[in-house]
């Protein structure tokens, strides 16, 4: 992680992508738990928790809020998804389609993230020169 506030839209980012491989893994679980009973589906949230930290700060501009934001604080939450929710006897509440729908988008997330992470470096290189 980059320390200097100039850099904390890559940290960020850095962050974001974080989270989204870390949501990959609790998915992956969930697929792989899929029939085993009284399993409830996990999930993480990071989007919201980024919301709050930036409307906690100062800023009313999204560039200065991401500028000034604490990113030594920003981790996505863990839950248990529909906890006490079941359509299946077994009490499992894990629909496999929609974990397969899910695990898609989140590689496409973690992807995209990664891809700007190294942009925003590739320019940082480009400027030094």
């Amino acid at each position: 992680m980059i320390t200097s506030n100039a850099f904390n839209y890559i940290n960020v980012l850095d962050k974001a992508a974080d989270a989204s491989y870390k949501r990959e893994t609790i998915i992956s679980n969930n697929i792989a738990n899929a029939t085993t009973p009284n399993y409830k589906r996990q999930d993480l949230e990071f989007e919201d928790v980024l919301e709050k930290k930036l409307l906690s700060t100062q800023y009313t501009d999204i560039n200065d809020a991401v500028k000034n934001v604490d990113t030594s604080k920003l981790v996505g939450r863990q839950y248990t998804d529909y906890a006490g929710y079941s359509y299946r006897l077994d009490k499992n509440n894990v629909d496999i389609d929609t974990e397969n729908v899910e695990l898609a988008s989140e590689q496409l997330r973690y992807q995209t993230e990664i891809q700007s992470v190294t942009m925003d470096f590739t320019r940082l290189k480009t400027v030094i020169k």
